[in-house]
């Protein structure tokens, strides 16, 4: 990472009060508030917080989008609203030199539908087919004691994964289901979660510093449903770098 990268990260940290009082910090670069990468990111970082993994880790996050989207994006996902700041454009992540995504010039909504194609984003059709078939090598979403409601009219329990697939691994269809789930709360919220559509093909960014604020681990993403480096276990760098 440049010397300029790094300064521009140590003035996030400043601009934003992302003090944090632990030994490591997080901080993320979601695209739009709407993005699908961002709703499951900020899930996933729930969970993790959730299970008790984040006692040596503040995480923090940006994101383009409005008060309003992030009021409903934070009770969605369970993301800290104090840890979560928006802005108004994409001017942060241009000065980290993270992906724009595509942009053929003919507005936000093509290049995301190309993307979602797998045109400039190659990872994708992969992560979609994956969420339909499953991956005996991931973890499971859904406990045969959760309740899942799918679009307001399909309404079933964790237990049908279990009945039909068994246990211990990423069932077929589960993955889907849950991001069914949060593209539905997408839609219904759009005006609130899409603040401008030019920044639909957005992607965002992970920085994991140390105590002294030293970049230790980065990663940039290039496409939709990628996030993170391996999208089998996507916090799985924490477990890796954070030391006690």
């Amino acid at each position: 990472m440049t010397d300029k990268s790094e300064k521009n990260i140590r003035n996030l940290l400043e601009e934003f009060s992302f003090n944090g009082q632990k030994k490591y910090k997080l901080i993320v670069l979601f695209g739009l508030l709407g993005d699908f990468d961002s709703f499951e990111y900020a899930i996933n970082l729930r969970s993790y917080i959730d299970n008790h993994q984040d006692d040596n880790l503040d995480i923090f996050a940006i994101a383009i989008g409005n008060q309003n989207g992030k009021e409903k994006f934070c009770n969605f996902t369970g993301f800290r609203k104090e840890n979560l700041k928006v802005v108004s454009n994409n001017q942060i992540h241009n000065n980290l030199k993270v992906s724009r995504g595509l942009d053929i010039g003919l507005g936000g909504w093509i290049n995301m539908l190309l993307m979602l194609s797998g045109i400039n984003s190659f990872k994708t059709i992969k992560e979609v087919i994956r969420g339909y078939l499953g991956d005996r090598k991931a973890k499971q979403i859904y406990s045969e004691f959760d309740e899942i409601e799918v679009l307001k009219f399909l309404k079933f329990s964790g237990n049908s994964f279990r009945k039909v697939f068994g246990d211990g691994y990423l069932r077929p269809f589960e993955l889907a289901t849950f991001r069914l789930n949060n593209m539905n709360e997408i839609i219904q919220n759009w005006s609130d979660y899409i603040l401008n559509e030019e920044y639909l093909p957005q992607r965002g960014a992970s920085f994991l510093l140390n105590k002294n604020n030293q970049v230790i681990y980065k990663f940039f993403s290039n496409d939709v449903l990628g996030y993170s480096s391996n999208m089998r276990d996507p916090l799985g760098f924490l477990t890796d770098l954070i030391k006690e």
